[in-house]
């Protein structure tokens, strides 16, 4: 008889690690569609611990070319819509651009949502990689309408940043004007003389653009804080004039949840928290959880502020970046038995989220991310236990009634070897398993 290790009957039906990954290890081939799934919900075309930028642009561009495009379609808007990601959508929508404008038409404006996104398409069709250095009719018919359709503050939100600039987007688009109105605002946006509006004036300008511009020509702190009020500005467009504390606080009282939870420090140094008033209103809506829901913000997003923030924060804002990230965490399942959760602290998690590029890395690591789940789960199934592994085990405390930020940032600080998924279940099969069939023997 044949070698029975090695010709059994389940191995039989196994499928074989073909090809090696990115870290040198045994692996098995996905097919195109789901390959090109996983880049688009995870990849951010940054350096990471094993892989290139360039790397990862050119999987990405061989696997397009291997999928239909419907799936491209459906792809690039799970892509913005589920996964959250931001240049992916963009890039698997300019590679749709080329190949079937009917499709691009239909998914654009699921797409493209806000003016960050229409800027990094347009870098993305101009860079050449997706078979196109400029904007074809149909596309060009895309940027038009989104720019005709979008609302002032998308506008004004898409003015802020350069290379490319909202005014490079619309040199090229050509986006023509619907009505006076909008026919001041694109002169506005694109620093073209009042006289060149014509028909349109300067008191065409949507409100918004008149109380900025009051801002900006104002002398005094008490008409800065006048011309803003009870207008819906974007706080960066203000925070380079902002006279003293009491512009800063009006400026604080524009900002949205996402905004206030970014710039707590920005606040602080500012003069903005020293006023009682001023931190109960910004841990009220940072740990709004309605506004939590609308926002897409991710639980680390939360860990991401309270790591960074400044020791002098008031306590009660602390607070609310809990609260606000246990909403975040969504409805995390309760499992009917102990769960054994594998937390890699490996060398390689120590990279940051987002990967690696000068400028635009992310402070939070894979293994923030990692720990801040495992919290999430131990919070909710309380019996469970955590293994923290890399090349050996650690031993890890962990009270299941500390809220997910501690638990995640203790977690993190274990670890930094090699990796050895194995370690986990075989701490399972021993040492746990050992110690549950203690309890029920004591328990008898």
């Amino acid at each position: 008889m044949a070698n029975k290790t090695l010709f059994t009957s389940i191995k039989s039906r196994l499928q074989r690690a073909q090809v090696r990954n990115a870290a040198g290890g045994q692996a098995y081939q996905r097919e195109p569609r789901q390959a090109l799934a996983q880049i688009a919900a995870t990849g951010t075309f940054n350096g990471t611990f094993y892989t290139r930028p360039q790397q990862q642009l050119d999987e990405i561009i061989k696997l397009l070319s291997e999928v239909d495009d419907q799936y491209l379609a459906k792809l690039a808007i799970y892509a913005r819509e589920k996964a959250f990601m931001k240049d992916m959508p963009c890039a698997i929508l300019a590679a749709l651009s080329t190949r079937n404008t009917e499709l691009t038409h239909q998914v654009f404006d699921r797409v493209i949502d806000n003016g960050r996104m229409l800027r990094t398409l347009f870098q993305m069709v101009r860079s050449g990689q997706f078979g196109r250095s400029g904007l074809s009719s149909s596309l060009q018919r895309a940027f038009q309408r989104w720019l005709n359709e979008a609302s002032t503050g998308k506008l004004l939100s898409a003015s802020i940043g350069s290379d490319p600039s909202l005014r490079d987007v619309m040199r090229m688009a050509r986006p023509r004007p619907r009505d006076n109105q909008r026919r001041a605002l694109f002169g506005w946006l694109t620093d073209k003389e009042i006289a060149k509006w014509a028909p349109a004036t300067a008191g065409d300008l949507p409100r918004e653009i008149q109380a900025l511009n009051q801002y900006r020509s104002a002398t005094t702190a008490e008409q800065q804080s006048r011309a803003i009020a009870d207008q819906a500005i974007r706080w960066d467009l203000l925070a380079d004039r902002a006279m003293d504390t009491s512009v800063w606080t009006a400026i604080a009282r524009q900002m949205g949840p996402q905004a206030l939870r970014m710039n707590l420090n920005t606040l602080l140094r500012h003069g903005v928290l020293e006023n009682v008033d001023m931190i109960d209103y910004v841990a009220a809506r940072i740990c709004d959880e309605d506004a939590i829901r609308r926002s897409r913000q991710f639980p680390y997003q939360y860990l991401a502020a309270y790591l960074n923030a400044n020791e002098m924060l008031p306590h009660k804002i602390r607070q609310a970046l809990h609260a606000a990230a246990e909403t975040a965490c969504g409805n995390v399942p309760r499992l009917p038995a102990p769960i054994l959760i594998g937390l890699d602290v490996s060398g390689s998690m120590s990279w940051s989220t987002t990967g690696s590029r000068r400028g635009a890395t992310s402070k939070v690591r894979c293994i923030d991310v990692a720990a801040l789940f495992a919290a999430a789960m131990l919070r909710v199934n309380p019996d469970s236990v955590i293994v923290p592994f890399d090349d050996r085990v650690h031993e890890a405390r962990i009270d299941s009634g500390d809220s997910i930020l501690s638990i995640a940032t203790q977690l993190a600080k274990y670890g930094g070897g090699g990796t050895n998924c194995a370690l986990p279940i075989q701490a399972a099969n021993t040492k746990y398993s050992q110690q549950s069939q203690v309890c029920g023997n004591r328990s008898r």
